[in-house]
């Protein structure tokens, strides 16, 4: 078997802290451990010591993720590594408090002033390092885009910072969240330069817009890239029957896992500036990591690209998924 190694690409995998910081979260294939707070801690720290270890650079958070945000905070300041870039949302609050089982909603989303203004106030503690400040889940009717006192805010943190401000997107009409975001001007120039979207082997709707983005030279970076764990062989999926069969061809023939193949798929039909993992564990983080050690052909990335599916069906089907 002839392995073709990876020329350098601008891609970087980072690390985002939406498993590690809370006990339940919505992904299927997920590592047992201890759903206490003082374990997930000592795991995230150890998480993060073994990334930079590895080479990752790049982390991303959000108050939302549990104690997630707190967990990077105190991460970088007993560390104050120069080099790492950082990012963080405003805009949703965690409400479970670590109750398992939750029945309520786990986060709850507030575009306003007043939430960004309270967010902000801890997030800023990144600084330096902090490069991207984005709108958590942007959505047409979340009020984002008309409200010019955020927008103002956002605007005046972004001058007196030197920061990106961004959005991240979910859901089924993630391109017109996009254009929508790409009309926002404050003081006469663009407020949002930097686009958290979702984007994988099953759902690739934003395909095209993520490619103008990147030859607009405007930041992208890929969450959701093993689609909440569907990328791995479930008997509740049975529809991705033959993309399972695909994966577990390409995982042999290049040695590495499931999620590195995925993973490595968004690399090379896009090419962004940084795809996430969302690994829980510092194996997990490995394993995503052998991504970069092989380059899928285009035939392969033809093969992978036909297993998309319907938008409206992907997005009801994240829907349903539980959190666990």
């Amino acid at each position: 078997m002839k392995i073709i190694i990876a020329m350098p690409k601008q891609t970087q995998i980072g690390l985002g802290l939406a498993a590690i910081g809370r006990p339940e979260y919505i992904n299927i294939k997920k590592e047992e451990i201890a759903q206490s707070e003082t374990v997930f801690r000592a795991n995230a720290m150890q998480v993060l010591d073994d990334a930079y270890r590895f080479g990752v650079r790049y982390f991303d958070v959000a108050p939302s993720y549990g104690k997630g945000e707190q967990f990077l905070i105190d991460w970088h300041t007993l560390r104050s590594y120069p080099d790492v870039n950082l990012s963080t949302k405003w805009g949703y609050t965690y409400m479970a408090n670590w109750e398992l089982g939750y029945r309520g909603k786990h986060e709850i989303k507030e575009h306003s002033i007043s939430k960004l203004q309270e967010q902000w106030e801890v997030s800023q503690v990144l600084l330096p390092e902090l490069k991207i400040y984005q709108v958590h889940s942007a959505t047409l009717d979340s009020g984002i885009f008309t409200n010019t006192e955020a927008l103002q805010e956002l605007h005046r943190i972004k001058k007196k910072t030197g920061m990106q401000i961004g959005v991240s997107t979910s859901g089924a009409n993630q391109v017109e969240i996009i254009k929508t975001a790409l009309k926002v001007q404050v003081e006469g120039e663009p407020l949002f330069t930097s686009f958290q979207v979702t984007y994988n082997v099953f759902e690739q709707s934003t395909f095209k817009i993520l490619n103008q983005l990147l030859s607009d030279n405007k930041t992208v970076i890929i969450k959701e890239t093993l689609a909440n764990g569907r990328v791995f062989e479930n008997k509740d999926f049975p529809k991705y029957s033959e993309a399972y069969t695909y994966f577990k061809f390409l995982a042999k023939q290049y040695n590495v896992g499931i999620d590195a193949v995925a993973i490595r798929f968004i690399i090379d039909s896009l090419e962004p500036q940084v795809v996430l993992s969302g690994a829980l564990t510092s194996d997990q983080l490995q394993d995503n990591l052998k991504a970069l050690s092989f380059q899928l052909t285009e035939a392969e990335r033809h093969q992978l690209q036909i297993f998309a599916s319907e938008t409206e069906s992907y997005w009801a089907e994240r829907s349903a998924l539980a959190w666990r």
